[in-house]
């Protein structure tokens, strides 16, 4: 999916994870079958998970990164009712895998992308419910990065050109580049920066029995334009619960506006990129476009 994507077998997996955490070494390990882009995933027994970064970098910077995903897990614990992921070890480079890796507890149910759960208004005051309880946690000052979704809209024309370009056998760009038009220029507003997970994708959302069981992925928890958690009003819902998602939220017309352009922002991206590479992704975001389409928008 990526250049210079590193490999991980399952042999150095069982090798790191016998010499770094000799405690584990009675338990079994297996690949977990995965459409994400960031990790190679593993079980570790039945109650850990082994995460192992997919694209090379440098081994400080992966450091770093790990270290504040794990406190970002960290930060979102109990939080919500919802479960987690919670943070347990990052191990070190070996075995032919060149970079630090982690192990969080492993969190229990099917992702949405296996099980679809958008015609469920149940589900979406479940995810609605969790934004929320995001969103009430102290940014205690802190600022939008100034890195990927979440600043302003029109700082990302240049990707999205970038998208558009790569898109032109595979998508009607002429109406998608319309849409941006009109999208790029809505205001921030008043608002400020509130917290948000930062990537609430079906792949990262968990569910059982048509309800929201969990949420993976919480390493890019932060302070960011409030609307940005919104995107999952469009990955993951169809009108019916969008509309009860929003009505819980309190959404008004920007805000909900501008949640659908970082929604349209991210799926541009993973159409061509992952085309070729991961299916299920492009699918994913060929839906959300066709959603965001069918959608008019707010008066």
């Amino acid at each position: 999916m990526h250049d210079g994507q590193l490999t991980v077998s399952l042999n150095a997996v069982r090798e790191l994870v016998d010499a770094q955490f000799p405690e584990w070494r009675s338990l079994p390990l297996r690949r977990v079958a995965s459409q994400g882009t960031v990790n190679a995933i593993f079980r570790i027994g039945e109650r850990f998970t082994a995460r192992f970064p997919l694209q090379p970098r440098e081994v400080d910077a992966a450091q770093g990164w790990l270290e504040r995903e794990a406190e970002a897990a960290r930060e979102l614990m109990g939080r919500t009712r919802f479960p987690t992921p919670e943070p347990v070890a990052i191990g070190e480079p070996g075995a032919g895998y060149p970079l630090p890796w982690s192990v969080q507890t492993w969190v229990p149910g099917v992702v949405a992308t296996d099980k679809d759960p958008g015609d469920s208004v149940a589900f979406a005051h479940d995810l609605a419910e969790f934004v929320s309880g995001v969103r009430a946690i102290d940014t205690r000052g802190r600022p939008f990065t100034g890195q990927g979704r979440g600043g302003e809209l029109p700082a990302h024309d240049g990707w999205m050109e970038t998208c558009f370009g790569h898109s032109e056998t595979l998508l009607d760009v002429p109406l998608l580049r319309r849409i941006w038009e009109v999208m790029r220029e809505l205001p921030r507003g008043e608002a400020p920066d509130r917290m948000n997970h930062g990537d609430l994708i079906p792949g990262n959302v968990l569910v059982s029995d048509g309800r929201l069981a969990g949420v993976l992925d919480v390493g890019g928890l932060g302070a960011a334009d409030p609307a940005l958690d919104l995107v999952s009003a469009w990955h993951l819902l169809e009108r019916e619960p969008r509309q009860a998602f929003r009505q819980q939220l309190g959404c008004d017309d920007l805000e909900w506006e501008r949640g659908k352009a970082w929604a349209f922002q991210q799926a541009m991206g993973v159409v061509w990129y992952y085309h070729q590479t991961n299916p299920a992704m492009s699918r994913m975001g060929r839906r959300t476009l066709a959603r965001i389409i069918a959608d008019p928008p707010s008066a």
